[in-house]
């Protein structure tokens, strides 16, 4: 059983992998999540092994309210359990998934005598640290320990832990995981699902943006991303007529935006819904400059992995996020595009701007970032890694 909360497209593929090995799988993901999703549906050529299962309660996640979040959580955490011990499978590996249902699983798994895999994508309590504490000031303090101490005994008594970056090894090691029980595996995108389309493409006509320099940010705009940067971009973009900035993000940063667009006047910033997943390598393909942003707390508890989507696309990648996130050293290494610091409004615009002021750069970086994707995306190469952790990593 692969069970990944928010649904993204690499997990997908990886179920898509194990099926193909012969395994018979079961994917889950919450379908409350507001997040781009990926190939989350049955295909005609998908292995008869393979299910994929949308659970859920039928309305968006409460993200920000905690006492809302705890009870869908906890609602939730009983539907993804009935369908581990419907299933009965050798072993689960579970991403994305907050604390609380994520124990639940760790406990129903270890009943049934399976093993049970924890994929680490962030450390999710640093994050519920700074919300609990700003929306309930009185106990949000203790709110929080509670979350951390769950999240780090569950990583604790899981049988392994596959950690995306190296970073992570540290804390876990500190929360009580065994050191032989963490197996590093950098995470990828699904590059035969994100092929290299021509910029000009009807997506592009579709939205008017035929004969304009788009700029483009695509993806989750919440409490690790500072929406303030987008609409600093769109400012000094102003001055040239031609650039657009495209948003395609849902929630909490996109109504700041809405208001930031009406106040300021930001008649070149365009506000759009997330697309189909199956439209995902047109609408990157339509941008001259992508765009992936990161809050300074979050250095080192998240790896967007919405720059190794963009690495796909074969388009220059401009980040606003600490230099020392992984994501941040990945476009860097690859010579993908540039890094500025988040805290530092004029320096990402200035750096936008020297981006789209510099066409030849950009298609060097936009061929690098292709070419990174290529040699490191390649799942017959993952896979086999996370068969060794299911089956023989101890």
């Amino acid at each position: 059983m692969i069970h990944d909360y928010v649904g993204h497209p690499f997990q997908a593929q990886l179920s898509r992998w194990l099926a193909r090995q012969g395994h018979d799988v079961l994917h889950c993901h919450c379908a409350d999540f507001e997040t781009p999703h990926g190939a989350l549906a049955p295909r005609p050529d998908d292995p008869s092994g393979l299910v994929f299962r949308a659970l859920g309660l039928g309305r968006p996640l409460p993200k920000y309210s905690p006492v809302r979040r705890w009870l869908h959580e906890r609602r939730y955490a009983d539907q993804v359990v009935a369908c581990l011990a419907a299933f009965a499978p050798d072993a689960v590996i579970s991403a994305n998934t907050p604390p609380a249902i994520q124990s639940a699983l760790l406990r129903r798994t270890h009943q049934g005598g399976a093993r049970f895999v924890s994929w680490l994508q962030d450390i999710i309590s640093l994050a519920a640290d700074k919300a609990l504490r700003e929306r309930l000031p009185v106990i949000g303090g203790l709110a929080a320990a509670v979350v951390r101490r769950q999240e780090f005994q569950t990583l604790a008594a899981s049988d392994a832990v596959v950690a995306i970056t190296a970073d992570f090894v540290p804390l876990c090691i500190a929360g009580g995981v065994r050191p032989e029980r963490i197996q590093v595996i950098p995470n990828w995108a699904p590059l035969d699902e994100m092929p290299s389309m021509p910029s000009n493409n009807c997506w592009r006509s579709r939205h008017g943006l035929d004969g304009k320099t788009v700029v483009l940010y695509s993806g989750t705009l919440g409490l690790k991303h500072n929406p303030g940067l987008l609409a600093a971009l769109a400012r000094a973009c102003r001055m040239r007529s031609d650039v657009v900035v495209v948003v395609v993000t849902q929630g909490l940063g996109r109504r700041w935006l809405e208001v930031a667009k009406a106040e300021q006047r930001l008649d070149n910033l365009l506000l759009l819904d997330f697309q189909p997943y199956e439209e995902l390598p047109l609408m990157l393909a339509a941008a001259d400059v992508l765009v992936a942003i990161l809050e300074p707390y979050a250095g080192v508890l998240s790896v967007p992995s919405k720059v190794l989507t963009y690495l796909c696309a074969g388009r220059p990648i401009l980040g606003a996020m600490p230099p020392e996130n992984l994501a941040a050293r990945t476009i860097v290494e690859a010579g993908a595009g540039m890094v500025v610091a988040s805290t530092d409004e004029d320096a990402f615009a200035a750096a936008a701007l020297a981006l789209l002021n510099d066409p030849a750069r950009c298609q060097i970086m936009g061929r690098a970032a292709r070419d990174w994707a290529e040699h490191h995306f390649d799942i017959d190469a993952i896979g086999p890694g996370f068969l060794d952790v299911v089956c023989h990593h101890r």
